[in-house]
């Protein structure tokens, strides 16, 4: 076999799976983080994340000596990297956000002076057209020694190609095994070396195609998603003005043959969606119209949301003229970005309950029944979900998780609620 020992650089929500999957086919792997925390919990066979399936893959991997964590890489024969890929800080929301592969520069570093020839680098780390040459680059001006993979070159020393993962939190083991993957190398001899590598685990066919597209396929997959919960989110302001109920609205346009509105919410989060747009207006701001305007009027629906928020507080404190808002308690159901997951990357939900805990004069407390809170400092209070109902006057509904679609409506009854997923009316 041409693989017999995997580095998997990164091990957060996609690289730990993914060194996982690898080692559950009995090849060795390291992974490497730079947390030494991170390191430690994986070497006893614990995870740092929370997955379905995850646990039992990384305790069976680690007792049976196929995968390890260290801090600093070691020589293999592939290696994986999958590092975030955020972007630099924007002072204002007409600034287009730019791409900071500072992340991806350090691990190519890192790697560099462990490679040898006939290895194989494969950019995970979902990331904007041309960020596989450049990593290339990087490794080149670091290894002047080896000859590096560039387009128009046939022999090599160190192939590189992109693979962008395709998967859903909380189905992610499952994912990794079905889901169709798209292999895009530098080269065509790139691009069969890391078919060869994924055929290992991947059940789903494996797709090859040259690295710009592969690069871009990704990036498209999230950007219409987006495009269309920017349609959904829109339509339920529209709604709103109107006196009309969206989730009807939205069930009954469904009927058509060929028509499927998403659901709105109050915004879109994640590591994914939120963010891989981005890569593709920032890249070409001047023909990426839509991508643009469907970017703006997600990251504006929790604006909207919290409006909403501090009009029913005023109405209730008209109802109730003796109440203050200093009076009354609002308890925010839901911090991840999504659904029976602890990942709070770019969560609406979490921006929203900061900034009203910032702004208004009401208690604030908060419900999250994923996250391990002792893992995460808040400015506002933690509670469970029978006190919230308990103590809130308004209650706003931002996660739909298994455990707030459960809740007997006859509990909420005098309580004001703002359903932004529309799981209870």
């Amino acid at each position: 076999m041409s693989f017999e020992t995997i580095s998997v650089v990164g091990l957060g929500y996609i690289g730990l799976p993914t060194a996982a999957a690898f080692a559950s086919k009995q090849i060795k792997v390291i992974g490497v983080d730079v947390n030494q925390s991170t390191v430690d919990t994986i070497n006893r066979g614990e995870i740092h994340i929370i997955e379905p399936e995850l646990d039992n893959y990384v305790l069976r991997s680690v007792q049976s000596g196929y995968l390890r964590a260290t801090t600093v890489p070691e020589c293999a024969d592939a290696f994986l990297i999958a590092v975030p890929t955020p972007f630099f800080p924007v002072k204002n929301q007409e600034e287009i956000p730019q791409p900071d592969l500072s992340y991806i520069e350090a691990a190519a570093k890192a790697i560099a002076p462990v490679l040898k020839k006939g290895n194989l680098v494969v950019l995970e780390s979902t990331s904007p057209v041309g960020a596989t040459e450049q990593m290339a680059l990087w490794l080149q001006a670091a290894r002047p020694d080896l000859v590096f993979a560039e387009q128009g070159r046939d022999n090599v020393d160190v192939y590189i190609a992109h693979c962008p993962e395709r998967v859903l939190p909380g189905q992610v083991m499952r994912e990794l095994r079905e889901n169709d993957r798209v292999i895009g190398g530098i080269t065509p001899a790139c691009s069969h070396k890391a078919l060869e590598l994924y055929r290992i685990f991947v059940e789903g066919e494996c797709v090859i195609t040259n690295v710009r597209t592969a690069e871009m396929a990704k990036l498209t997959e999230n950007a219409s998603r987006d495009v269309g919960i920017a349609f959904a989110n829109e339509l339920s302001i529209i709604c709103d003005d109107l006196g009309i109920d969206v989730w009807e609205l939205i069930s009954l346009a469904n009927r058509h043959p060929r028509v499927n509105i998403l659901q709105p919410g109050p915004g879109v989060g994640g590591h994914c969606i939120a963010v891989d747009p981005w890569f593709i207006v920032s890249k070409n701001p001047a023909q990426a119209k839509l991508i643009h305007q469907a970017r703006l009027v997600n990251d504006s629906k929790p604006n909207w949301v919290m409006d909403k928020v501090k009009s029913v507080l005023l109405d209730v404190c008209t109802d109730n003229p003796h109440k203050n808002i200093q009076d009354l308690t609002l308890a925010c159901l839901g911090l991840s970005f999504k659904a029976n997951i602890d990942d709070i990357r770019e969560s609406p939900a979490l921006k929203i309950t900061e900034i009203l805990h910032q702004e208004l004069a009401c208690k604030l407390i908060s419900v999250e029944p994923n996250l391990k809170i002792e893992h995460h400092k808040f400015s506002f209070e933690i509670v469970d979900l029978n006190t919230a109902i308990d103590l809130a006057d308004v209650i706003l509904l931002l996660v739909e998780h298994d455990e707030f679609k459960k809740i007997d409506p006859e509990v909420l009854k005098g309580k004001r609620c703002i359903d932004t997923k529309g799981i209870w009316f």
